[in-house]
């Protein structure tokens, strides 16, 4: 599948937000982020390891976020990593004109995305209508365990 010119620059800010982060690049973090940026977590309370080191709660890398996958579907960049059999984390991010504005973490949890865009269909008809899977989480054999798994609509 051909990637859209929009959506290399999506991937690139996020790209180097992570070179950035990883860095201490502070000033470029603090450019590629909206001041607004809008964060949910799922995952165990001990976990929220990249929001700590977005707000500065944390001045070392306490966790180190190593992108192994990342996915471009339309404004959102979905990155997946992991780290031995215990951690396994997703983020989504939404970029809008080069600035990321929504944040999504996912820890130690399988997340499966759905196009849920709407047509010109009643409610009723798109409530039956099953939508297209976009991204899986992809399992891990080294996991050996059970995780959650949500499923997230886009």
């Amino acid at each position: 599948m051909e990637i859209s010119e929009p959506e290399i620059h999506v991937r690139k800010s996020v790209e180097m937000l992570y070179d950035s982060l990883r860095n201490g690049d502070n000033e470029t973090v603090s450019k590629l982020l909206a001041i607004d940026l809008e964060w949910w977590f799922h995952g165990p309370p001990n976990c929220k390891h990249m929001m700590r080191m977005l707000t500065g709660e944390s001045s070392d890398l306490e966790f180190m976020f190593e992108p192994r996958n990342i996915t471009v579907i339309d404004d959102r960049v979905i990155v997946e990593g992991w780290d031995g059999s215990e951690a396994y984390w997703v983020h989504v991010w939404t970029v809008q004109d080069g600035l990321i504005t929504q944040f999504r973490e996912y820890f130690n949890t399988w997340i499966t995305v759905r196009d849920m865009r709407i047509g010109s269909k009643s409610v009723w008809d798109r409530i039956k209508q099953i939508k297209p899977t976009v991204w899986q989480s992809e399992p891990r054999e080294h996991l050996r365990r059970s995780l959650p798994g949500l499923l997230l609509a886009i």
